[in-house]
């Protein structure tokens, strides 16, 4: 039975066939395929679902049937948020676009006064400077004057700009709330970010892995073997890294775990244990100096080190760690480039933190903060003449995102996080961060380039339509050729606004083709 998505409801099981719309968010129950996710997270490689996975309404179904849950529907999937949201902040106004409707406000009388002024003093003052009619001259500067002087072009200043980068920024994976959160964004000097979850991937990887007497990936499969049957988030690492190495996991013949110290148990008929010095010295393994060695400096790094023993002896070592995320160190550097000071804020431990912000070239770490007191940091910073913009993913961060002058929410975090935010990365890629900043200077850029235009014309036209240049060089500029200049200027703004749709950011332009608007 076919049912038109908008009939949809929460909880119905969807079949969608290759080639069809996902019409609603949800989660797969059955089957397999790959799924085009490029108009939400802008990523061109079809993403692989497979039960338990989640799924967007309005991406594409690429190769296989799948069965799903809805979850979300209507105005409520997540498609639907997006493009409310932009709407939303298209019809907003910046500060600059309210100067810009005063002016147009203080325009209009002005230029009646010049009109009125250009009529009674050709027609009565410099009469004698006419060559022909004077009434008909001045009824003709007149008209010329209020036809050049047509305010559309200021109104167009700012509105065709702002629309126009508002949706460039969503093509490129960046949504953009309001114009004045692009007007913010152009006035930064500093940029905080969390740790956890946005300088980091948010979950233990295993970052190390040294291998003794044996290779790596039987090293992987020993320690993988023992770990998939235990729930800690680091055995889920051990395991997400063998399958990603495409180690085969073999089913462990007895399993045991200890809490604080590891886990033991029997792989291919031999006796194994993955975790610390205690355990492997409680089961009267000896480890040499050298392993011990390596495991302390791994563990110095601010990382968890995992022994492993197999036989008897330990075979290698696993360095555990919430490792970074892949672009965060290139994202920091061209930051700093651009004259940002650059900070991270984190509940974690100064030993942690600073480790993390060594590696990653922040020089300057507030740790130990709690969640309530990390926009108190922001507004202190706020207070010492700072223009702050607070990068964040989790419940936690939602003050001080809303605190910062520009609260940057990484759309894979919570909901609390994204509505919170001005400025919502719909991947999680830091280096959107900088793009969304170079876009929002790009773009109050090109309203300030509208705006002197559209100023340098009137101030330009409007002396020459009253007739400025007529007694000097005999020229006069009739209403026909006003008119045309009118729509000339018009023409001009909306143009230039228009560009930007072309614009890369340099912060991408290593991964999207284009030249710059």
């Amino acid at each position: 039975m076919e049912v038109a998505a908008v009939d949809l409801l929460v909880g119905d099981v969807i079949l969608v066939r290759p080639g069809e719309k996902v019409p609603a968010d949800g989660v797969v129950l059955d089957g397999e395929s790959y799924v085009d996710e490029a108009m939400i997270t802008g990523e061109p490689v079809p993403v692989k679902k497979r039960k338990g996975d989640a799924v967007v309404g309005g991406t594409l179904n690429k190769n296989g049937a799948i069965k799903f849950e809805a979850s979300k529907v209507g105005r409520e999937t997540a498609l639907a948020q997006i493009i409310a949201l932009v709407e939303e902040a298209q019809g907003s106004r910046p500060s600059i676009q309210r100067m810009a409707d005063r002016a147009v406000a203080l325009f209009i009388p002005a230029v009646l006064t010049v009109a009125a002024a250009t009529f009674l003093l050709w027609r009565f003052v410099f009469a004698g400077l006419v060559l022909g009619d004077p009434l008909l001259f001045a009824l003709t500067a007149t008209i010329s004057v209020l036809v050049v002087a047509c305010p559309c072009a200021l109104g167009l200043a700012s509105p065709t700009a702002i629309t126009v980068g508002i949706g460039r920024a969503a093509e490129l994976g960046v949504l953009v709330k309001s114009g004045e959160a692009l007007e913010a964004s152009e006035k930064l000097n500093a940029v905080v970010f969390d740790k956890t979850g946005t300088l980091t991937v948010g979950r233990p990887e295993v970052t190390d892995l040294i291998a003794f007497g044996i290779d790596e990936m039987d090293l992987l499969r020993i320690a993988a073997g023992i770990e998939a049957n235990s729930e800690h988030p680091l055995a889920e690492a051990v395991v997400r890294r063998a399958r990603s190495d495409g180690a085969l996991i073999p089913e462990a013949d007895s399993f045991e775990a200890f809490g604080g110290k590891g886990v033991i148990g029997r792989i291919d008929g031999t006796d194994a244990a993955v975790g610390n010095r205690i355990l492997l010295r409680g089961m009267g393994i000896d480890i040499p100096e050298e392993i011990d060695g390596a495991s302390l400096r791994i563990e110095e790094e601010g990382k968890t080190s995992l022994l492993v023993a197999s036989a008897g002896r330990v075979v290698g070592i696993l360095g555990v760690a919430d490792a970074l995320k892949e672009n965060s160190i290139e994202a920091v550097l061209r930051l700093k480039k651009m004259g940002f000071e650059v900070m991270m804020i984190t509940g974690d431990n100064p030993r942690n933190a600073g480790i993390v912000a060594r590696e990653i070239g922040i020089g300057r770490v507030l740790a130990e903060v709690l969640p309530s007191d990390k926009a108190r940091e922001i507004k202190r910073l706020q207070d010492a003449g700072s223009v702050v913009a607070f990068v964040g993913d989790g419940i936690n961060d939602a003050p001080a995102l809303a605190q910062a002058d520009v609260g940057i929410a990484i759309g894979s975090g919570t909901d609390v996080a994204i509505e919170s935010g001005e400025i919502v990365l719909i991947r999680d890629d830091l280096l959107d961060v900088v793009a969304a900043i170079e876009l929002s200077r790009k773009v109050i850029g090109r309203v300030k380039l509208n705006l002197f235009w559209a100023f340098a014309y009137n101030a330009a036209l409007i002396p020459v339509a009253a007739g400025i240049l007529y007694p000097s060089f005999g020229v006069a500029f009739r209403p026909e050729f006003a008119a045309l200049a009118m729509a000339a200027s018009s023409v001009t703004v909306v143009s230039l606004s228009l560009l930007l749709k072309g614009y890369v950011p340099p912060s991408k332009r290593g991964t999207e083709g284009g030249k710059k608007g």
